[in-house]
């Protein structure tokens, strides 16, 4: 759990991973590489003399250190885009994950954007996943718990006749990027543990238009639906607080 005063501390990274996110769907567009994005934020973290957690980046479901400082997902792709040498088109679905460390504190979020002439079913998938993050976001509150915050999101997603993978969600966040507790993005109301004032927690739901499977490329990163279906992913780090809960990545 957080203090106040270590929460105000977390602020100044929100900040920063709202702005790069912001700087990134203005740049992110038909022609537009993908390493150019990820040098854009690359040259953001250098200016801000914030670090990067993606970079050095090697759990054990990697296959190697990520390597750069983004993910960035695109069309089929939701999780864990290894940026590369990919020119966006007309159409293409992109999906936005970036987190970084301000003065010892981490924040993290993401999003999902269509560049050039969208595809309606992109626009509502990505609508989904924006309207499950609210949903999960309002219950927040101390006295609610974890599997409150994952029906939320399971609500949203059954109600548009979404499959739901629970193999990665949300977590803790604080001096490090991953930690205790995990938030899945399904859940029983009333259950798991109890939400206290001082816990920051990014949540993160990410859906696929018709399946729940993933597969790995070959890069040993990039996570793609098993059918060949769009993906979208929002994310926010927030803190539960006496009151409302706090965005600390809200952009805008």
């Amino acid at each position: 759990m957080r203090s106040p005063a270590e929460i105000d501390q977390m602020r100044p990274a929100g900040r920063f991973v709202a702005e790069v996110l912001t700087s990134l769907v203005e740049e992110a567009d038909v022609g537009v590489n993908l390493l150019e994005l990820d040098a854009l934020a690359h040259r953001m973290i250098r200016e801000r003399g914030a670090e990067s957690c993606y970079i050095d980046y090697h759990p054990s479901f990697g296959a190697m250190p990520f390597g750069k400082v983004l993910c960035t997902s695109v069309n089929d792709a939701v999780l864990h885009g290894l940026p590369h040498d990919y020119v966006l088109a007309d159409g293409d679905l992109l999906s936005v994950d970036f987190a970084a460390s301000v003065d010892g504190w981490v924040a993290d979020s993401a999003v999902s954007v269509v560049v050039g002439t969208p595809d309606p079913a992109d626009l509502a998938l990505i609508d989904t996943t924006q309207r499950a993050l609210a949903a999960a976001i309002e219950v927040a509150r101390p006295g609610n718990r974890l599997g409150d915050i994952g029906a939320a999101i399971g609500d949203v997603a059954r109600g548009e006749g979404l499959r739901i993978n629970l193999q990665f969600g949300g977590h803790g966040v604080g001096r490090t990027m991953h930690g205790d507790p995990h938030v899945a993005n399904d859940g029983r109301p009333g259950r798991g543990f109890k939400l206290r004032p001082g816990l920051v927690i990014a949540i993160e739901p990410w859906f696929l238009q018709t399946t729940d499977e993933l597969r790995t490329d070959p890069d040993g990163w990039t996570l793609r639906s098993a059918d060949g279906s769009r993906g979208a992913h929002s994310e926010h780090t927030i803190a539960i607080t006496l009151d409302e809960p706090v965005v600390l990545t809200a952009r805008g």
